[in-house]
């Protein structure tokens, strides 16, 4: 098992929250032994709510399971995916 050899975070844009969050989350249940940080951001105002949200998570552990989840996510329609990775000093 070949642990991540990168500090690597997930940005993901979920449209249509109450569409689509139910595969999200199920996806990310099953994966939280891989994640080490999660960080909800969500459009809201006194006057609005947004059916839009964009979720970040930091992923931690095997790197096999890492790129499942990330795999996983980008196949959930609505879901827009984006990956940041760092070398690890």
């Amino acid at each position: 098992m070949a642990q991540m050899t990168k500090k690597t975070i997930l940005g993901f844009r979920v449209a249509d929250r109450p569409k689509h969050i139910p595969d999200v989350q199920s996806v990310l249940t099953e994966f939280g032994c891989c994640i080490k940080t999660r960080i909800g951001l969500h459009d809201v105002n006194d006057n609005w709510c947004s059916p839009n949200g964009t979720i970040l998570i930091e992923l931690f552990g095997e790197e096999a399971m890492c790129k499942e989840l990330e795999t996983r996510l980008r196949g959930i329609e609505g879901v827009a995916v984006q990956k940041m990775e760092f070398d690890i000093a």
